[in-house]
């Protein structure tokens, strides 16, 4: 059976088709997927593909309309590059998405996001970013004219080196704004804005962010598809599921039964000065990210011009140092918070809302709290709308708690300190978990 699009002949396919094009397996591994009913061969676009080979691949053999809606501003000027990966449609008797989905489900969320169109909820104030900006460029130089004014002694050089961290942990949270697409109705402003943020205020590659940030998103607590949970089973064990084939299989690469306390050691303190703060040098050389590299340097020279003849070379590696470590502490707590307390499993390939509702939380709203975790206390709202700007997710959380007690999903919201407890009181649990399976199972 046959159909057209634009004079073109597409062929007819069945959902028992495509989700055998995940790309793995024997040869010729292809790629397929489908958006609004549409099939594309991704199989070498993949490669090509600006957000990452890895994060379109992780969607072959299934539905990315929701995704594909989710990540991208311009969608019609991305169709126009998708029209040469057309391969067919869906044939007339299958449905829209997989049959496994909840149909109501799937298009009760997709009316929300039209009403949420509708509301402006995805338009940015470009006043919120500005003055967003100015506050990490004051706190900047007050970090400066610290030890400029009182001296490198050792209270001056603390408080210097907190509001340094802030300084680090705050625009953070802005260049995941511009990374998400967030500020501007322009991809590439985005992305520009986003080289200098990233780049030229905490000395990290774009590209590096994009690579990680976007699987995260596409496939959020999924193993082997969101990065942010590859450290299972190298250094912990995650969730309750993986913690037991862990087990069973006898597996044991650390103490796991211990992790909720060695978490404290290599876990917030050590991520970003020992691991991070490295890594991304080699990433964005091994890439050829040279752009990136640029903006990285131009980060150093000016915290060494700024900073080196006041301290000296040990006061400035100390002061590096100690910045990276109160960076660190922060960026964990925070963005670990609303994920690893909650489903961690292999893909199971379910709708988008269900997919981050139950890898995602909240943390309650308060001033402090949309501040000190840059309104990743919206975890789930940031999720289910990754381009929205992050001061319309409190608009839009009503309107989703109501679709989640429709459809009886449960929506966690907890207190701050309830949540940092929680990384710890499920790392404690799972490594239980593993420990009962591998010495019983």
């Amino acid at each position: 059976m046959e159909g057209s699009e634009s004079g073109r002949e597409l062929r007819r396919f069945t959902w028992a088709e495509i989700g055998q094009r995940t790309g793995r397996g024997p040869p010729p591994q292809e790629r397929w997927l489908v958006i609004e009913r549409k099939v594309y061969d991704i199989s070498s676009f993949c490669r090509r593909h600006p957000g990452g080979s890895r994060v379109i691949s992780h969607y072959a053999g299934q539905d990315a309309t929701d995704p594909f809606i989710a990540f991208h501003l311009d969608k019609a000027l991305v169709r126009k590059y998708m029209t040469p990966l057309l391969i067919g449609e869906l044939a007339p008797d299958q449905p829209s998405f997989e049959p496994s989905k909840n149909k109501k489900l799937v298009e009760d969320f997709r009316e929300l996001r039209a009403t949420v169109e509708k509301m402006g909820l995805l338009k940015p104030n470009h006043t919120f970013f500005i003055l967003y900006l100015c506050h990490i460029l004051m706190l900047d130089v007050a970090a400066w004219l610290t030890i400029w004014y009182f001296g490198a002694s050792t209270v001056p050089f603390l408080l210097s080196a907190v509001l340094l961290g802030t300084v680090q942990a705050q625009a953070g949270w802005l260049q995941h704004d511009f990374g998400h697409l967030s500020v501007f109705s322009k991809s590439r402003w985005n992305h520009w804005v986003h080289k200098f943020v990233i780049g030229h205020l905490k000395g990290a590659p774009a590209s590096w962010w994009n690579h990680l940030h976007f699987q995260h998103h596409a496939k959020p607590n999924c193993f082997r598809k969101d990065p942010d949970v590859n450290m299972h089973p190298l250094f912990f064990a995650l969730g309750k599921t993986l913690s037991v084939e862990l087990g069973v299989q006898k597996k044991k690469f650390m103490p796991y039964n211990h992790q909720h306390k060695y978490f404290f050691i290599i876990g917030p303190p050590a991520l970003v000065p020992l691991y991070f703060q490295w890594y991304i040098f080699y990433f964005a050389v091994q890439r050829k990210q040279w752009v990136d590299l640029v903006w990285m340097l131009s980060f150093y020279l000016r915290f060494f011009l700024t900073y080196l003849p006041l301290l000296g070379v040990k006061g400035i590696l100390g002061l590096h140092l100690l910045v990276r470590f109160i960076e660190s502490n922060w960026f964990v707590w925070v963005t670990q918070m609303n994920h690893i307390p909650m489903h961690i499993d292999y893909d199971k390939n379910e709708d988008w809302f269900s997919t981050q509702l139950q890898a995602t939380c909240n943390v309650h709203q308060s001033l402090f709290n949309d501040w000190f975790s840059g309104h990743l206390n919206f975890q789930i709202e940031h999720h289910l709308f990754p381009t929205m700007p992050r001061h319309n997710y409190w608009k839009v959380a009503p309107l989703v708690k109501s679709l989640c007690a429709k459809h009886g999903i449960e929506y966690q919201c907890k207190p701050l300190l309830t949540a940092f407890a929680d990384i710890v009181h499920s790392l404690k649990d799972s490594g239980e978990l593993w420990l009962d399976a591998y010495l019983h199972k």
